[in-house]
C-alpha cells in the first residue's frame, strides 16, 4: 500500500484493506481525469462512480463528499509530486548536483506534457482563487518545488550571493510552470514556439550557474 494513497484517505474513519486501497486508487484516477477535463463544476461523485463502475455509496465509503474527494485529489497530487522529486535523488546517488538539477527540470517538463496533469493544474490554480484549502495546498506544492530547486542550485557558482539563490529558485519554478500557458488545449500550432522547452532548459541552467 502506497503512503501517498494512505494520505488521501486520512479522513476515512474505518480501516482499509489492500483491495480497498486499490478501489480508492481507481476512484482518485477517475476523479483526476474528470477534474482535468471539466473542472470542479464537471466533477460529481455520481460521475466518478459511473466511470469506476461502482455504486455511489461505494465512492462515498472512501470519500464522503465531493469536497473531500477534491481535497484527497489535491493531497494525492502533492504527494506524488514529492515522491518524484525524492526519486530523482535516490536514482542518481553518484550524479553531480547539476545533473540532478537537469533531471529535475526534465521531470517538471515531462509532467507539463501530460494532458491530464496539465489540465488538473490549470483547474487547481482556478480553484485556488476561491478555495482556501486549494490555495494553501498549491502554495505547499510550489514551496516544495522552490526548495527542491534551491537545494540543487545553492552554491553552484561562487559569484552568486547566497541570498540570491532563493530568488533564482523561484524564478526557475515560475519559468517552468509558465510553459503551461503555451500548451492550452485546442490552441493552433505556433511554429515560432518550436524549441521552447530546449530554450527553457538553457535559460534555467543559466539562472542556476551564471552570475
Amino acid at each position: 500500500m502506497s503512503p501517498v494513497l494512505k494520505t488521501s484517505l486520512k479522513r476515512k474513519t474505518s480501516s482499509t484493506t489492500e483491495k480497498g486501497y486499490a478501489r480508492a486508487n481507481d476512484i482518485l484516477q477517475a476523479a483526476r481525469e474528470i477534474f482535468a477535463a471539466e473542472g470542479y463544476g464537471g466533477l460529481s461523485m455520481r460521475r466518478v462512480a459511473t466511470q469506476v463502475g461502482v455504486s455511489l455509496s461505494n465512492v462515498q465509503h472512501y470519500y464522503k463528499s465531493k469536497d473531500m474527494l477534491v481535497e484527497a485529489l489535491l493531497l494525492d497530487s502533492l504527494n506524488q509530486f514529492q515522491q518524484k522529486i525524492d526519486g530523482i535523488a535516490a536514482a542518481m546517488p553518484g550524479a553531480s548536483r547539476v545533473e540532478q538539477f537537469i533531471a529535475t527540470v526534465d521531470m517538471f517538463l515531462e509532467e507539463l506534457g501530460n494532458p491530464v496533469i496539465r489540465g488538473m493544474f490549470f483547474e487547481f490554480w482556478a480553484l485556488a482563487t476561491r478555495n482556501t484549502f486549494a490555495s494553501t495546498l498549491m502554495e505547499r506544492m510550489q514551496s516544495r518545488e522552490r526548495k527542491a530547486i534551491h537545494k540543487l542550485i545553492q552554491g553552484l557558482s561562487p559569484e552568486i550571493p547566497e541570498e540570491e539563490y532563493a530568488v533564482r529558485a523561484a524564478l526557475i519554478v515560475a519559468q517552468i510552470e509558465g510553459l503551461m500557458l503555451f500548451r492550452v488545449r485546442n490552441r493552433p500550432g505556433r511554429p515560432e514556439l518550436d524549441g521552447l522547452e530546449s530554450a527553457a532548459r538553457k535559460a534555467v541552467l543559466r539562472l542556476a550557474m551564471q552570475p
